[in-house]
């Protein structure tokens, strides 16, 4: 059950930051346009959940262009791929009390923080994997 409430809880965290809305707070000397490679970021996000009223708080994340690439070969697949992406290495969580709840609704929510980030393959366990 703690598994599976650990799957729920990353998921949400991954849809809020896709869905709901996502600052990224300037670094100091890091050029944002020509950086490439996985850093460790700060994110604010909005935790919610049915019942309770938002709150706004701050976790770091991973965050970064990882080199990718295709070329064409003459075996099937006729593609060979090389794909990273920016993801998650080593996480802690922590939970926050949300304000509000209506009566019966259990105040706390749990989210991740990325503790080290690497490029690597994109791992559905922890990371929403898409193709264009």
């Amino acid at each position: 059950m703690l598994l599976n409430l650990h799957h729920i809880i990353w998921g949400s965290l991954i849809l809020q930051l896709l869905v709901v809305y996502v600052n990224i707070l300037p670094a100091s000397n890091i050029s944002l346009r020509t950086f490439i490679g996985c850093a460790v970021r700060e994110f604010t996000f909005l935790a919610k959940k049915p019942g309770c009223k938002g709150l706004r708080v701050s976790t770091d994340a991973c965050w970064g262009r990882c080199e990718t690439w295709e070329k064409p070969v003459l075996d099937p697949p006729y593609i060979d791929g090389h794909h990273r992406v920016c993801t998650y290495n080593e996480t802690r969580f922590i939970t926050v009390k949300l304000p509000n709840c209506r009566p019966g609704i259990d105040p706390y929510y749990t989210y991740p923080v990325a503790v080290r980030c690497d490029c690597g393959v994109c791992s559905t366990a922890t990371t929403e994997c898409e193709t264009l």
